[in-house]
Formats: structure tokens, sequence, C-alpha cells
């Protein structure tokens, strides 16, 4: 309560710092110091690549994200109802590199068109647009795609366009560090090391961002490697920051810090240890697959080698390979305030892939929908257990965490031909006093997989509890219900079978989602075990066999 309203006067003092006529005056005459740019000294190039499908669509005047689409009517960017996510998107200007991609005088055109008409709209400070992550991305990637747009433009173009970079890059000095945090304080960071590097005699910007830098690696960057979210998605986010920066440092001849570099190969080991074979990211606590053309890229550029890890222990996920199969589980705990805001609510939970084909999978998050990534965060949309209907952890109105589980344990034991691993957590003791404990134990070449869920209550069990242990499926699986409702057989689409059984609890067939990648849900279903706890005991089995093994 105290982090929040410290927070709440802090942003209300920068509103009152910048959102004055006062204060754009001193942007626009720069009465700081320092002369007004006509050039970069040095351009760190943007390396990553567009879509030119995107790109098309944005010589229409179009944007898209997350497979749709959005129009400003007559170039006009102030938009009533639109997502967090998609302001970023729009206002970080991340889409030039999908005009760059396209090509061509068209597409070049367009995006001077955009930029000016940005600039038109947006002359001084502006509370939303003007926040210090919106910036930050806009600033780098306007220097980033410099070469691609404006390189060959005329002068009007020149001075309008410099004016206005160097009018944000002052505010932007002046902001940080501010009360951003995470990705949104890297991109920040970034854009500002940009700057640094770009402008003449703008040295100490950069200065200052690597300063900001270094702590927010502390604060952000866990020992293993891991992003502080505990998220795939953030920490391939980060790792994208951290190695543009160190390119951007490379390009004007700086040298690179030492840890900077070693936090980029532990990164890339965490990032490393989220894939599965299919190439592409698990689907945990707002992560969706993610593209494997990115993913290899950001890998490739950050040229850390090495063995893929079996285990995370601070970001709290362990991995057990077998064969061709994988499980990945969910065994940390939520991350303090305010980094748990887009945490799921999920503790135990898993997923399981065999071959290229993912089998036991969470349902997702959405690339921009609130609601529905809100939606998403609940237990009922993961690999693991329930009880009376309700949320491992609480997740109230604002979106962090009230009640959550703070205690976790974990253990593992690995042979050459088998693995096991064992976790609890008290996510439920505040409600109710009932802990709960996972088994999963693989064998058989990875074929053999068995589970065991156990509830123990330490202050007697009251009225009976509902159970529910759900199992999401892939949409590329198709399950039949056999042997009279009390087994079912999953087959993948390459023919492959597993036949799933049980014992405690009775058994469900639902419909269930599945929004892995892309905006729009995918219909699916999932298997669920209905039990009740009416002792101070309760145990349910479950195990998924490969037929023909």
């Amino acid at each position: 309560m105290k982090s929040n309203v410290l927070k709440h006067i802090r942003r209300k003092a920068s509103d009152l710092a910048f959102n004055n006529a006062l204060y754009n005056w001193t942007l626009h005459h720069n009465i700081l110091g320092g002369s007004q740019p006509q050039g970069f000294v040095t351009i760190p190039t943007d390396g990553w690549p567009g879509d030119m499908e995107k790109g098309r669509w944005l010589c229409e005047g179009t944007f898209t994200l997350g497979g749709e689409t959005f129009e400003i009517p007559n170039s006009h960017w102030y938009l009533e109802g639109l997502s967090q996510d998609w302001m970023a998107h729009i206002h970080g200007f991340s889409w030039l590199r999908d005009l760059r991609a396209l090509g061509g005088d068209q597409a070049r055109l367009a995006a001077r068109a955009l930029i000016e008409s940005w600039i038109d709209h947006h002359h001084g400070f502006d509370k939303v647009t003007w926040q210090n992550d919106f910036t930050g991305e806009r600033l780098s990637h306007w220097i980033g795609c410099y070469d691609f747009f404006g390189a060959s433009a005329g002068e009007e173009f020149q001075d309008l366009f410099f004016n206005s970079l160097s009018r944000q890059a002052r505010h932007l000095c002046r902001a940080l560090p501010g009360d951003s945090t995470g990705i949104a304080q890297l991109k920040a960071i970034k854009g500002l090391a940009y700057c640094g590097i770009a402008l003449e005699g703008r040295e100490s910007w950069l200065e200052v961002a690597l300063d900001l830098l270094q702590e927010e690696t502390k604060k952000q960057i866990l020992p293993d490697g891991g992003h502080i979210t505990r998220s795939p998605a953030q920490l391939t986010e980060a790792l994208q920051i951290f190695i543009d920066i160190r390119c951007a440092l490379k390009a004007a001849h700086y040298p690179v810090p030492g840890p900077m570099q070693h936090t980029i190969d532990r990164m890339a080991q965490a990032l490393r240890f989220f894939r599965y074979s299919d190439k592409k990211l698990c689907v945990f606590n707002g992560a969706q697959e993610g593209d494997i053309n990115f993913l290899e890229a950001v890998l490739s550029k950050s040229n850390a080698r090495g063995k893929t890890l079996t285990r995370l222990p601070q970001s709290g996920y362990e991995r057990l390979t077998l064969g061709r199969s994988v499980i990945m589980m969910d065994t940390g705990s939520p991350p303090a305030y305010p980094h748990e805001r887009h945490h799921h609510a999920a503790p135990l939970a898993f997923e399981f892939i065999y071959g290229k084909e993912r089998i036991f999978t969470s349902c997702g998050s959405h690339p921009f929908d609130p609601t529905w990534q809100d939606s998403l965060r609940a237990t009922a949309a993961h690999n693991t257990l329930s009880i009376d209907h309700r949320n491992a952890a609480e997740i109230r109105h604002d979106g962090h965490f009230g009640r959550k589980h703070r205690k976790m344990s974990v253990t593992r034991e690995d042979t050459h031909d088998a693995c096991l691993i064992e976790a609890t957590h008290d996510g439920y003791v505040s409600l109710n006093g009932i802990t709960h404990r996972r088994r999963i134990y693989m064998g058989e070449q990875g074929h053999d997989i068995r589970g065991e869920d156990t509830l123990s209550c330490s202050i007697g069990a009251g009225n009976p509890k509902e159970i529910a242990l759900r199992f999401h499926l892939h949409p590329r699986v198709l399950v039949s219900i056999i042997q009279d409702g009390t087994e079912a057989l999953l087959r993948l689409p390459g023919g492959a079978g597993w036949r799933f059984h049980f014992s405690g609890g009775a058994f469900a067939l639902e419909n269930s989602i599945y929004l892995g990648e892309g905006s729009r849900p995918r219909k699916t279903k999932q298997l669920v075990l209905y039990g009740t706890m009416e002792s101070d005991f309760a145990r349910i089995k479950w195990g998924l066999q490969r037929e023909g093994r």
C-alpha cells in the first residue's frame, strides 16, 4: 500500500513538472544548452526482421497487431479505447521494420509521412504518448531505421525530424528514472542510450543510460538468467534490448561492459531452456509460443552457447526430458509487487510435449486484449488443481495479487532412464489450511508418465471441498473417451497415440480454448478430474502412456 501511494505521488509530481507550457517552451528552445543536431555521428542500426505483409497494410494507413488490424482515421493519433499494448505498438514505431522489409519508395515515403504526421500532432509533452517507455521505443526505432526512411529525405523533413527527436531525448533524460518498472524501464533506457550514442556531444546521456541499466540488471535479471516476472515472453524482450544496446556500443566503438555480456549469456541460456523441440516457447505467465525466426535471431545475436539446462532454480521452473518427451513445470513463487501484475495463478502447472507436438498445454494469453489476458491468468486455465472453484492466488481488481502462495518446495531425482519431481505450494493454506503436493514421474524413454496430486489439511477439513484437476489439450490433439468413460485416447497429428487413465475422482471431457498464438482463441478440449475432499487428506492419481511402445 505504501509503495502504491508513493508511486501515485511521484506520478502527480511528474505531471505537474512536465505537463505545462513552460516545460514545453524549455524543450523547444533548449535553454539548458547543446546545439540542435543536424545528423547522427553514429547510427545503431536496427537488425531485426520486419513483415512485408504488415508493411503493405501500413502503406494503406492500417496497423496490425496479433493478427488484428486498426486504421488511424485521418492520421489522427489520439484514439479512444485502445489497450496499452496497442498504444505501445502504434506510438513505439516498431512497425517501421515492416515498412523497411517491404522496401521501395512507396514504403519509404509512407514511413516519412507517418513520422511527419505524428510530429504534427505531438509538438510537446503528452503524458500518454510521451511516457518513458513509449518515448524510448520511438527514439530507438527512429534512429535504428533512419537509413531506410530518412537518409535520402529533403532538408525540410530533416529539420522537422531532428528537432522533434532532440526534444524527446531531452525530456527522456530529465524524466528518467521515473516510476516505470520492468520491460518499460528497459525500453526507456535503450532509447536514451541510442540518443547518447547517435547524437554528437551527448555522451553524458549514454553514461546515465548505462548506470540505469546496471541498476535494472540487478533488479530484473535473476541469477539463473530468468526475468523477474518469470515470463518467457518478458525474458525474450529483455534479452533483445540488452543485445541492441551491446550492438549499439560496438557500432560506436565503445567498450561493452563485462557484466553486460555475462548477463546476456545467462539470459540466452534461460531462453533456450524455455524452448521446446518445435523451437517455440512454453506458454507460461503471459507468454505465447512466439515466432520461430525471431527467437532464432535473438539466440543467434546473443552469441551464447551451451547445453539446455534442466532447471532454473531462481525463476522457479523444472524441465524433465527423456527420449522425445519434455515436461515443463512451474515450481516458483510469484514475483514481488509490482512485477506480479501479469503473473498467472498457476502453481505446479505443467506442460507436456512429445517431439514437436504439444499435448498438454496452458491456455496461453492474448497479445493485446486485457480482458482475455486477465481471464487466462486463472488457475483453471492451466494444467493444475483448483479447490472450490477458487484461484490458487487472489487476483485483485487492479490485477495485482492479494493472497498468494509464498512457500514452494521442490525436489527431483534423475537417472539415465527415469525422472521424478515432487513439489508443493501453500496457495490455499490461508483459506482452508490445505497444501497441494504434486509428483510427476517419467520413464520408459519418455513413454510412461505418472502423476499424483495430494491435498493435506493442517486445521481440520471442515466442510467438504470440491476439487478440479485439469489437463488442457492442444487443438491439434484428437481425443476419444474409451473404456466406458474411464480412459481417454489422445491421437497426435502424426498418428501416435497416448492413453490417459486415472484413479480417484470422476472424469469429464469439457470444452477449452487455446491462445498460444495470434489473437483469436482456438477451440480445443480439456480432461477434467473432479473430486471431493471430505477428510484431512485426498489423493488423485493419473497417468499417460504411449500406445504401441
